[in-house]
């Protein structure tokens, strides 16, 4: 029998962050499924909803973990992880069909799980259907580990193993499972590439690559540079950050002891890959900026850029800082792998689902066909007359008390829906630099107490981050910020004029009432490390003005908007390489009074950390080096221009028809920043599906 198989993509991924997977079907009080810690995951079901309405053939898979990334609380002000049970007593969920018949094996060399697929259907609004299937580890209580959290604490050795069991296991019964149904269906193991195209969303699933060659050697006889010729047909690569963790390095000896099949392979294919480097004519130290195995570890961002057919950014700059900086000798002998494909997000979820008083307004103004084709929001731009510019802020107006109302519900803080809304909520990481922001936050408290700012518009700093368990200096910032939200909270003379809001829990059903509501999205990440973001995206659909630094997808945002519609501040990352060797934070101390004074509120006793010494460890990280360089992400390089442009956009808001307009702009200009067309570029260029 010939397999007439049409060509189908699979997106590997080691999180969903799917939220309330159907919500839109009435199921109010269902758990979020928190799958996934931040934009990594959400990009990954943004793409499977785009697909499934455009009718194409994605599935996805990854694994079906027992907990989320965790429940958050705040307890003093201080984050407090909770186990997140986001499945029913029973373990089960309304949504995941369990597939007995079809679950497999996964063989370590001291024990074998068994991976049993669970199957999510991602139903289009044109009723096309794909399946994402997760798997869920059993068979022993050493198994069942395997799925039971999301990125287990790796700082140990038994960490960084589960961590490897981990990606192995969603990424073995995954490959077996492709290469097992296409020989079935009387495919040949030469034809699996023109039936099968695989995505790899960053390095955590990298061991699909070593598992196809091996199982294509071992299993079905091909020649083991013939596997490799299968894989390299096979495979795709997005790179999604620059930061040394994403771009994993797994200890051989580790993987040696768990996987040695795997182990055996990865050498084979990093000897392979050096006949071939030195046939291209490498030099020594491209030969080992490119090797697979070096240094007595396995670098999996090297094996997946070797194999993969493409190997993508996630935006303009980002990928051009991969070819340039990160991966420049991988790009200097195989340039037609690289490609860029700027993230993208469904409107469906961040704009007719979350917003629909928007939603409707847009629908008056150019009718309603841009709910299948967000590209035709674009005639937005012909209704901002002043009629319809006092609409728009009166849909603000209200997204915004609704935001107010639900932050006093619960997190049992009062906000004034007619004060600006500055939101940041994103995973903490001192690269993303809510620290700046906080610090910020400081230097305009002490404005307005001295009188040195006046006339401020009265405001609201909201935030929301999940700090991963074993991160303090993130769990640091968590506390700082809270701090500052008592004592500006709590003084007489800025209690009417600014507030501060740490939210509890970010998370999927969060981000749909915060975005809709933000009048300023902070986007602050020091130049050069953000890849893309996509919850800037989210906050331009719904009407908002960025105030960000010229980093990831900011750059395309300001673009298409335009920069006297947004806010840009501070270095960029031609600017930052300037000045990272001879850069010293303690001058600007000593310089700048009121940047000297908001960073004394880490050690003046003014604000309480519990004795922890949180405070005088942040401190410590902008004035001297530690485990890196002192303020290694240029937070008071870039504060005194953030304060001035946070300051910016308070005044603009008085202005409530040109803000307005600003907004509207935003809007106008979002289509571009659609997953719909996201997906379809990866569709023709890469998948060819």
């Amino acid at each position: 029998m010939e397999n007439k198989k049409k060509r189908e993509a699979y997106y590997f991924s080691i999180e969903f962050l799917i939220g309330r997977l159907f919500k839109v079907n009435g199921y109010e009080d269902l758990e979020d499924g928190a799958l996934g810690s931040g934009g990594l995951g959400r990009l990954a079901a943004c793409f499977l909803d785009s697909a499934a309405n455009l009718g194409l053939l994605l599935h996805g898979r990854g694994i079906r973990y027992k907990y989320g990334l965790f429940k958050q609380a705040v307890k003093d002000g201080f984050q407090v992880e909770l186990p997140d049970i986001w499945q029913d007593k029973s373990g089960g969920d309304p949504w995941g069909a369990r597939r007995e018949d079809e679950k497999r094996e996964v063989k370590f060399a001291d024990f074998t799980a068994t991976a049993v697929p669970y199957d999510y259907p991602i139903i289009g609004e044109n009723g096309h259907a794909n399946v994402l299937r997760f798997w869920q580890a059993e068979g022993s209580a050493e198994a069942e580990k395997i799925s039971e959290y999301l990125y287990p604490d790796d700082s140990a050795d038994a960490g960084k193993i589960l961590r490897i069991r981990q990606e192995y296991f969603f990424s073995a019964a995954s490959v077996g499972e492709l290469i097992e149904g296409h020989i079935k269906r009387g495919g040949k193991t030469t034809d699996f590439p023109a039936a099968h195209t695989v995505q790899l969303n960053d390095t955590h699933p990298v061991f699909a690559l070593a598992e196809f060659v091996r199982l294509l050697t071992a299993r079905y006889g091909v020649v083991f540079a013939d596997a490799v010729n299968l894989a390299r047909q096979t495979f795709n690569y997005t790179n999604h950050t620059i930061m040394a963790e994403a771009l994993e390095r797994w200890d051989a000896k580790l993987v040696k002891r768990i996987l040695p099949e795997i182990h055996s392979v990865m050498k084979k294919i990093d000897a392979y890959a050096k006949k071939e480097f030195r046939r291209k004519g490498c030099l020594g130290g491209d030969v080992k900026a490119m090797e697979i195995y070096g240094g007595k570890q396995f670098r999996m961002a090297n094996l997946a850029v070797f194999i993969g057919a493409s190997v993508n950014g996630v935006a303009k700059l980002h990928t051009e800082i991969l070819k340039a900086e990160t991966l420049k000798e991988a790009y200097k002998y195989y340039p037609d792998k690289f490609n860029n494909k700027t993230n993208g997000i469904t409107h469906r979820r961040w704009l007719t689902h979350c917003n629909g008083e928007l939603s409707a307004w847009i629908d008056k103004k150019v009718g309603t066909a841009w709910r299948g084709d967000i590209t035709q929001i674009k005639a937005l731009e012909e209704h901002a007359d002043a009629a319809a510019l006092e609409q728009l802020l009166a849909v603000k107006r209200q997204k915004k008390a609704q935001l107010a109302a639900y932050i006093k519900e619960k997190e049992g803080a009062e906000i004034n829906p007619d004060s600006v809304f500055y939101i940041q909520v994103k995973r903490l990481h001192e690269y993303k630099c809510q620290f700046m922001a906080a610090l910020g936050i400081l230097a305009i408290y002490d404005g307005i107490k001295d009188g040195s700012i006046r006339d401020f518009t009265p405001s609201a700093f909201i935030f929301g981050a999940k700090a991963v368990a074993g991160y303090k200096r993130a769990k640091a910032t968590i506390k700082f910020i809270n701090e500052i939200a008592r004592l500006v909270g709590s003084d007489p003379q800025t209690k009417g004029l600014l507030r501060v809001v740490f939210v509890q829990n970010y998370n999927v059903s969060y981000a749909e009432r915060l975005m809709p509501a933000a009048d300023i999205s902070l986007q602050i990440s020091a130049a050069g490390l953000e890849a893309s973001g996509t919850g800037n995206m989210k906050f331009m659909l719904n009407g908002a003005v960025t105030l960000g630094t010229m980093d990831g997808a900011n750059i395309e945002i300001v673009a298409l908007a335009g920069k006297e519609n947004n806010c840009i501040f501070g270095a960029g990352a031609d600017d930052i390489r300037r000045i990272e060797k001879t850069y010293d934070p303690n001058k600007i101390l000593r310089d700048d009074a009121r940047i000297q004074k908001a960073v004394s509120y880490l050690t003046n006793g003014k604000l309480d950390d519990g004795g922890t010494g949180y405070f005088k460890e942040l401190h410590t990280s902008l004035t001297e080096k530690t485990y890196n360089a002192a303020d290694r992400y240029f937070v008071l390089y870039d504060l005194p221009a953030f304060v001035e442009a946070a300051l910016k956009v308070n005044g603009d808001y008085k202005d409530r028809l040109g803000f307005a307009r600003k907004l509207l702009v935003n809007i106008a200009n979002a289509a571009y920043f659609s997953s719909d067309r996201t997906v379809r570029e990866y569709a023709a260029d890469i998948w060819r599906i």
